[in-house]
């Protein structure tokens, strides 16, 4: 379902780095409102050109890697919107920090998300990374779940970008970055087990289950919990996140990383992907979190699950992982501009509650059924 758009007086100007299918989405949604005026910036003069320019939207050419030019092309503006690769972030947190102006990225990358916190310390502007699906939405998600217990045992959250036709052994299609997927699948994951926070490898831990009678596996990635060990460090026995997959993925590609040893020449296995594995916009988003603990005296467990599929939205097809990632950061910054979130210092996922999430205009697009039901029951109370 298209986002439902209400104009507001106050243009506010913003920057979204990057220029690929969600950097472009991004802008698509945010400039289809009349309220904010965006610049895409790009090192890629091809990818800048299938931008289309408009009043509100405008391209820049940008080198990241040059200091002077990121600078100049933030200064004076609202926020910066980082669509760029996750080895490249850190570079503009800290020139977003420096001038004072809001930043937001996409990146599941720990180390990332570690030098933005330390940056947020004694920064006058809102630093909010890991604003897409997972992390990011799983985790409001999550976070939402678990307020309801006095006591919590554990929290498992599940999701996975899939093909909804898989035709290859992968039983997979590129519907992401690819820097981002073989960098999750290489990296040491963020777990808590038994009460004590550990790192555990990724890629292992498989398991299966079904959901609407399709079976899945599911086993660990390195980045999807954010900030989740953080917060809940010392209050959950369990917490771990699994990406989704199809049943058979797991074993090729530990094959491919461990076996062939790929992930020490991540370059290859890139080129690989993406000359082997078609994208798609045909995918489903499937999510899927279950806690458990004691509420009212009485151990219970409460599962969310959702799946979002491609779409038409703004008039163009999207891509289910184009329509969550980029609604995500898209919904993050509007409860910025609307001052519902802190103006300054780190904000992390999890402080952004699930009702008011689902309630903008862009976190609409995550909406489920009974969700819509909630919220005209609550609009018909007030």
């Amino acid at each position: 379902m298209a986002p439902k758009f209400v104009r507001r007086s106050l243009m506010k100007n913003v920057v979204v780095i990057g220029a690929g299918k969600i950097g472009a989405t991004i802008a698509d949604l945010l400039v289809a409102t009349g309220d904010y005026r965006v610049t895409v910036a790009d090192r890629s003069e091809e990818q800048l050109a299938a931008i289309p320019a408009g009043a509100a939207l405008a391209t820049r050419k940008l080198d990241i890697t040059d200091p002077a030019a990121l600078r100049q092309a933030l200064a004076g503006q609202f926020a910066v919107l980082s669509a760029a690769p996750y080895d490249l972030t850190t570079r503009i947190a800290e020139a977003a920090a420096e001038l004072g102006v809001h930043y937001l990225d996409l990146t599941e990358d720990v180390a990332s998300t570690r030098r933005v916190k330390e940056l947020a310390l004694d920064a006058k502007a809102a630093l909010i990374p890991q604003c897409g699906l997972a992390p990011g939405f799983i985790s409001i998600v999550a976070a939402d779940l678990a307020r309801d217990f006095e006591q919590l045992d554990s929290l498992r959250l599940r999701v996975g970008a899939l093909p909804q036709y898989p035709s290859n052994a992968l039983n997979y299609n590129l519907t992401w970055s690819t820097d981002g997927v073989i960098n999750e699948y290489c990296e040491p994951c963020e777990a808590i087990v038994n009460g004590e926070r550990i790192l555990v490898p990724a890629m292992e831990e498989r398991e299966e289950f079904s959901l609407d009678g399709i079976t899945y596996e599911a086993f660990n990635t390195s980045g999807g919990l954010g900030t989740l060990c953080d917060t809940l460090a010392g209050k959950v026995r369990t917490l771990n996140y699994r990406t989704i997959r199809y049943p058979g993925h797991c074993a090729i590609m530990k094959a491919l990383l461990q076996d062939l040893r790929l992930a020490d020449r991540r370059d290859v296995l890139k080129d690989i992907f993406e000359n082997a594995l078609p994208s798609t916009l045909q995918d489903v988003v499937v999510i899927f979190v279950t806690v458990s603990g004691r509420m009212n005296g009485r151990l219970t467990q409460q599962t969310y699950a959702n799946k979002v599929y491609s779409a038409v939205v703004g008039g163009k097809m999207r891509s289910a992982i184009q329509i969550t990632t980029a609604s995500g950061i898209c919904a993050v910054l509007d409860l910025l501009a609307q001052g519902k979130l802190p103006q300054k210092g780190f904000v992390k996922q999890e402080d952004i509650g699930l009702d008011a999430f689902l309630a903008n205009r862009f976190g609409r697009a995550y909406a489920r059924a009974e969700d819509v039901g909630q919220q005209l029951d609550a609009a018909c109370a007030a």
